[in-house]
């Protein structure tokens, strides 16, 4: 066991936890880099990581009623079917072209979460409606409209760049659907474990191979960090949140941008 992989595991977890995403991002090259592992079994890993971790990040939000599960299991679906699109769209463009401009929606999507976190505003947060609501039934069809254009979109996005989890939902149900930080983040660990599960299972079926020691105990480190960084994400102002989460995707897209130039 590498023991000094701990603290890395530990540090998706947190970062799962508190933002609602990007931990497959620092988990496949963590996997590869510094691991040994094949990109192919990182991958699979990966999802094996993310899945758990976010399983243990969402319990402490789903306890504190910040899970929108409903606009979840819609973004899930609805956004696989736009991935399947997305992916064969991406098949037509060249591979450092495409780094290159997920690097620069990654920088777009951080200076909009920037200016809305930096501008202040006194106006208390909107309620979010329900789509459906039971007792008696009756179906927001505004919001769903709204939910399924946004979840077919964001999974387009994440089918044509190949990445996609938090680092594409939470922009997305803050600047779309009017989201806080917080249900943002406790909303997306839910898309999260759904997507994962279901490519996890594709890829099992197309006998990848997962060193399943290094990936256990990597999920249990990132699972504890996840619990930590739940209760640190829940405890911290919605501003500080989303201008962590914007400075995130700029060092993302900073450090892509510079792979991608230097591979050149």
């Amino acid at each position: 066991m590498t023991w000094w992989l701990v603290p890395l595991a530990v540090l998706v977890g947190l970062v799962m936890g508190a933002l609602g995403g990007g931990g497959a991002i620092i988990t496949v090259p963590v996997l590869v880099y510094l691991a040994g592992q094949s990109p192919e079994s990182a991958m699979a890993g990966s999802l094996m990581v993310v899945s758990i971790t976010a399983t243990a990040g969402i319990v402490g939000h789903w306890r504190a009623g910040l899970v929108k599960s409903g606009e979840g299991v819609a973004f899930a679906v609805l956004g696989a079917v736009g991935a399947v699109v997305g992916s064969l769209l991406s098949l037509q463009v060249p591979g450092d072209i495409l780094m290159a401009m997920f690097a620069v929606l990654l920088l777009v999507v951080a200076a909009v979460m920037a200016r809305k976190f930096l501008r202040p505003s006194t106006a208390a947060p909107r309620e979010i409606p329900p789509m459906v609501e039971f007792g008696p039934l009756r179906v927001n069809w505004r919001q769903l409209a709204i939910v399924a254009a946004t979840a077919t979109a964001v999974g387009l996005l994440t089918g044509f760049f190949g990445v996609g989890g938090g680092f594409a939902v939470v922009p997305a149900l803050v600047i779309a659907l009017g989201f806080t930080m917080q249900h943002a983040v406790a909303t997306s660990l839910l898309v999260i474990v759904l997507n994962s599960l279901v490519a996890l299972a594709t890829r099992l079926g197309a006998s990848a191979q997962v060193d399943w020691s290094l990936v256990g105990w990597f999920s249990a480190a990132a699972a504890v960090g996840a619990i930590f960084g739940g209760r640190l994400g829940r405890r911290l102002p919605a501003r500080q949140l989303g201008l962590g989460f914007a400075a995130l995707l700029a060092v993302t897209s900073a450090a892509i941008l510079g792979q991608t130039l230097l591979a050149r």
